[in-house]
This record gives C-alpha cells, sequence and structure tokens, in this order.
C-alpha cells in the first residue's frame, strides 16, 4: 500500500482513524515526515499539534528514519551490572551519536532497551536481530569495525 492509497483507506475528518493511519504510514516509510504528519492533520480535520502529539506519545512511533543497522543495547539489571554503560558510551562514541540518535549517513541507529532478555549472556546487544553476547571493551571495537567494513 502507498501512502496515497492510505488516504483514501481513511475518510475525512474521522479523528479516530489518527493512530491507525500513523502506522500505515509508518509502515510504509519507516518513519512519520513532517509533512505526512501535517497532511494526516489536515485529512482527519484536527489541529497539526494534536497528529505530533499522538506520534510523540507512542513509543511505536518516530520522527526520524532508523539507520540501516539498528544496534540496541540492553539496559537490564544483569547488563548493567556486567558493564553495558560502557558499552553503550563506546558505540556512542565512535559512532558520533547518542543513544535515540541515527548517524547523519543512516548507517546506524542506537537505541536502549530496558530488558532484552538474554541476561545469560550479558552485557549483551542486539544488531539487526542478531545477538551479541559477552561483550567487552575490546569486543565492542571488534564488532563496530565489522559493521562499519560491510558498509
Amino acid at each position: 500500500m502507498q501512502s496515497e492509497e492510505i488516504y483514501k483507506k481513511y475518510p475525512k475528518n474521522e479523528a479516530p482513524n489518527m493512530i491507525a493511519m500513523l502506522q500505515d504510514i509508518q509502515g510504509i516509510l519507516g518513519y512519520l515526515p513532517e509533512d505526512e504528519i501535517i497532511r494526516v492533520a489536515r485529512h482527519l480535520g484536527v489541529p497539526t499539534s494534536r497528529v505530533y502529539g499522538v506520534a510523540t506519545f507512542y513509543n511505536q512511533f518516530r520522527l526520524t528514519p532508523l539507520g540501516k543497522h539498528v544496534i540496541r543495547v540492553c539496559r537490564g539489571t544483569a547488563c548493567h551490572v556486567k558493564g553495558s554503560l560502557d558499552i553503550l558510551q563506546i558505540l556512542e562514541t565512535e559512532l558520533g551519536i547518542s543513544a535515540g540518535e541515527t548517524t547523519k549517513d543512516l548507517q546506524f541507529t542506537i537505541e536502549t532497551v530496558a530488558c532484552i532478555g538474554a541476561c545469560s549472556i550479558a552485557p549483551v546487544i542486539v544488531i539487526d536481530d542478531k545477538y551479541y553476547g559477552g561483550l567487552t571493551s575490546k569486543s565492542i571495537y571488534k564488532l563496530i569495525k565489522e559493521f562499519t567494513k560491510k558498509d
């Protein structure tokens, strides 16, 4: 379904469709660009601030595109105790972004998560749905190097 089809799918001036519309648009584009937020507001007959409020309230929505490689760093108790903060700080320094951001070249996004559910291999990160556990400062540098070589 393309963006135009979404606007045909949802009747005009029916604000209860807002979340479903935003989900559909993000499903196609990968995020919610500002122009689409404005367009949804006009379509549904609501203020842009209301659409923006919904898009920023729910964690499922993104206002910026994800990088090609999404790195999720576990910050749960087991990972924290075993050094996940150090792992996160190395990633941030090496990639030049903070958690929640994407590199300018759209290659990497760093996210933190409360728990990945792989405590036995703490500290653990997930890159593109692949788990990497038992990380150390040395191994994270090697992993970053592997991924930056691929691209």
